[in-house]
């Protein structure tokens, strides 16, 4: 069967930034579909904590004095000026209305937070149903935008994956699609906006555009429904390729039992202990560690991007008396107990990249590490340590614990990350561009697919920014699109 449907604007993809398209194109007077491949709106967005704003109400009560003047600055020093210097300021100069709008909507804000000390006050934490932040919270705000959604008659096809993104003497006029039963459906519309999540849950591309090798030297998050659809379509419709990175952090590997959120060898892996690769040696100075961005970037420049956190028993005894050096805002804890127990169970349960070792030997063995250099720098950093002066790389002494006293745990580190961000060229309109840096009449894109502002390094100095992209260039993309649709109309 052969359907055929007409509208304004058509959305590919339901999740944060595809949603928050599609109710700001109904909210400016267009009629709005939205096709969705898997069987629920939301994509990543659900997984998220918060999002990025300026001068936002939550922040002048807190009393927070960052400017969107500050944030440009800091956002565009911290990329070099190698991103769309325009694009950037339009999206935070939209992030503080975005706030209001989502609160409009009944989406609450727990507090707002930076994730790590030096960062900035950007991070809109979303309240959970218990009162505070927590992991997933995104899930209530996809749920809002899908109900302001329907309540201004934006139709949302699920398990509907589109095929093809349909051009007509150079101009983007609909999409083709298939439905669950096998239907074509062809929808006529004078603006199409992608919004497809990504590629990272694509091997293939993940290798082919970043150099990363999933499952070997990168261990990131894979959302299904990731497979980088929306930027074939858009090269297909002759849109231009953006510069295409993975959204580096880092962690610990996850075993086929392990725990998915933060269980307490996750916690202890992201303290500032010994840190060293395969040859044994130190690379980075370990406070960064709270810098997931900065600590994925070195890690990633090791052999077999690659890396161990070390720490001994008089460590771990002093973590489960006094606490962690470093608290992830995420994590909502403060004291951990039982992490010798919580390696055990997480060996037993087949995690290959969390060790216990009775001897260094036995851990640079267990671990594929050179013995001399291990034993060498183990040396080095204890005698750095009862001097409480690390000449190497200045750590602070706060966080200079000895690794003497057995047994010794340690976790293996890999570059990690979100996703994918990248592939699709837009201008600060959020409309396609073609290798001729010339507008694709019709043809928007938001989100992941078109984010690359940050250059090389996410900007984890202003936390947020994944999702506030997201939102607020899908709120970008549905205003222009509807302004376009609506004025050729007339």
């Amino acid at each position: 069967m052969c359907i055929e449907l007409n509208t304004d604007v058509v959305v590919i993809g339901g999740g944060a930034a595809g949603l928050a398209a599609a109710v700001t194109a109904a909210e400016h007077g267009a009629e709005v579909v939205v096709l969705e491949k898997s069987s629920a709106p939301g994509g990543a967005g659900r997984m998220a904590m918060g999002l990025f704003a300026v001068e936002s109400r939550a922040q002048r009560i807190r009393q927070i004095g960052l400017t969107r003047e500050e944030a440009f600055k800091i956002f565009m020093d911290y990329t070099h000026w190698r991103v769309d210097a325009r694009l950037v300021k339009a999206y935070i100069e939209k992030s503080s209305s975005t706030m209001d709008w989502l609160e409009s909507m009944g989406v609450e804000f727990a507090e707002v937070a930076t994730y790590f000390p030096g960062g900035n006050f950007t991070w809109h934490l979303i309240k959970t149903q218990t009162g505070g932040p927590g992991i997933a919270a995104g899930a209530i705000m996809i749920k809002a935008m899908a109900n302001r959604a329907a309540q201004l008659g934006v139709k949302i096809f699920l398990k509907t994956p589109v095929k093809k993104i349909i051009k007509t003497g150079g101009i983007v006029t609909g999409i083709q699609a298939q439905n669950e039963a096998g239907d074509e459906i062809f929808v006529k519309a004078g603006a199409v906006i992608i919004a497809t999540g990504g590629f990272g849950n694509n091997p293939e591309m993940i290798k082919k555009y970043t150099g990363y090798e999933w499952g070997r030297d990168i261990f990131s998050f894979r959302i299904p429904g990731m497979e980088g659809d929306g930027i074939r379509m858009a090269w297909d419709a002759g849109a231009a390729s953006g510069f295409m990175n993975m959204h580096l952090i880092y962690d610990v590997p996850l075993g086929e039992k392990s725990p998915q959120l933060l269980p307490v060898y996750r916690l202890v892996a992201h303290q500032p202990g010994l840190v060293v690769n395969l040859s044994g040696k130190r690379f980075m100075n370990e406070e960064i560690m709270n810098n997931t961005t900065f600590t994925g970037n070195a890690i990633a420049h090791q052999k077999g991007r690659c890396a161990l956190n070390i720490f001994d028993d008089n460590t771990r005894k002093y973590y489960e008396e006094h606490g962690l050096d470093y608290i992830p805002p995420h994590a909502r804890i403060v004291r951990v107990e039982k992490i010798a127990e919580d390696f055990k169970q997480v060996i037993a349960d087949g995690n290959t990249h969390v060790f216990l070792a009775d001897s260094l030997e036995e851990l640079a063995e267990k671990t594929g590490t050179s013995i001399a250099g291990l034993l060498s720098t183990v040396d080095e950093y204890n005698h750095a340590c009862d001097l409480g002066i690390d000449d190497l790389f200045y750590k602070n002494r706060k966080y200079l614990k000895p690794v003497k006293k057995p047994p010794f745990y340690a976790t293996r580190l890999f570059p990690s990350g979100y996703g994918s961000l990248g592939g699709i060229q837009i201008n600060y309109r959020t409309e396609v561009l073609d290798n001729n840096g010339e507008v694709i009449p019709g043809l928007y894109a938001a989100g992941t697919d078109a984010n690359s502002i940050y250059g090389d390094s996410y900007a984890f100095c202003l936390p947020g920014n994944t999702l506030g992209f997201a939102v607020n260039s899908g709120r970008m993309a549905g205003e222009n699109a509807a302004d376009f649709v609506l004025k050729n109309k007339k």
